[in-house]
């Protein structure tokens, strides 16, 4: 067990005070906003992955939010309401890069990556719960990809990560539409490993962590980077489309008016410009 540099309360994303048999919890903190990511929260959970990765102390990472949901996907509000869509505000926004950086950190993080999702999990949440190698659900947990509700793609975890895990047909599915899906449906399918009842969710994270962390880190290490190349190649050609096509439809009509039917809290009329 080995202190760590405190995490300032108002942070968005907290990644713990210890650091206990070599397993790191990285816990998304904006409870009231179920979650949701804006700029400040992307560059936090970034930079998570990023130090969890570069940390010799670190073999297993579990992420997580703080109840009662996982993480609602892009603060519409925030990111999605402003001019060209939202996404476009910064210059140096995840838009404006080959592919989204706080996907690529979690995506090539040495160490095995555990999402213990607690409650719903939409739009980039789903994204986020795809870009770990496990999945363990609480029995309150909901999915969705509902990108295509607000006139956009999904990140890279859709196209490179859903697909091999539930099959071609019901990614389709589950895209196309942007239908909820719960727990139950989900373990169904294969999007999660297993289901827990909520209560001893984090219980079975950290023990299957704490099982995976005590294994040799190199041998398990290389076991990670293996089975991506065998099961998913590479995914930084992939997020660099997905960039620019959410870039692309940023700036249509039909994603001004799922924002804008979103936050007036009325049915979307879609026009196809």
């Amino acid at each position: 067990m080995r202190s760590r540099t405190p995490i300032a309360p108002e942070a968005f994303v907290h990644t713990g005070h210890v650091l206990e048999d070599h397993v790191l919890t990285i816990t998304l903190n904006r409870p009231e906003r179920r979650n949701a990511l804006n700029w400040r929260a992307y560059d936090e959970l970034e930079s998570a992955f990023r130090a969890a990765d570069a940390d010799p102390e670190v073999r297993c990472v579990i992420v997580t939010g703080a109840d009662p949901a996982f993480c609602s996907g892009d603060d519409v509000g925030e990111i999605m309401a402003g001019p060209d869509g939202g996404i476009g505000q910064r210059k140096d926004s995840v838009i404006h890069r080959p592919a989204n950086p706080t996907a690529m950190a979690a995506l090539e993080c040495s160490k095995p990556v555990i999402a213990a999702v607690n409650g719903a999990a939409i739009g980039w949440g789903v994204e986020l719960a795809l870009f770990a190698d496990l999945r363990i659900a609480s029995e309150q947990a909901k999915f969705s990809e509902m990108f295509v509700k607000r006139g956009l793609s999904c990140d890279v975890g859709g196209f490179y990560r859903l697909p091999a895990l539930v099959g071609a047909e019901k990614a389709a599915e589950l895209l196309f539409t942007g239908d909820l899906i719960d727990a139950a449906e989900a373990l169904r399918i294969g999007l999660v490993g297993r289901v827990a009842p909520h209560a001893e969710l984090m219980t079975q994270a950290r023990a299957l962590a704490a099982r995976i962390a005590g294994n040799p880190p190199l041998a398990v290490q290389a076991l990670k980077a293996g089975l991506r190349r065998s099961a998913f190649g590479d995914p930084r050609e992939i997020g660099g489309w997905a960039m620019d096509t959410i870039y692309r439809l940023a700036r249509t009509e039909d994603h001004k008016e799922g924002v804008a039917s979103f936050l007036e809290k009325r049915a979307p009329v879609f026009k196809g410009r």
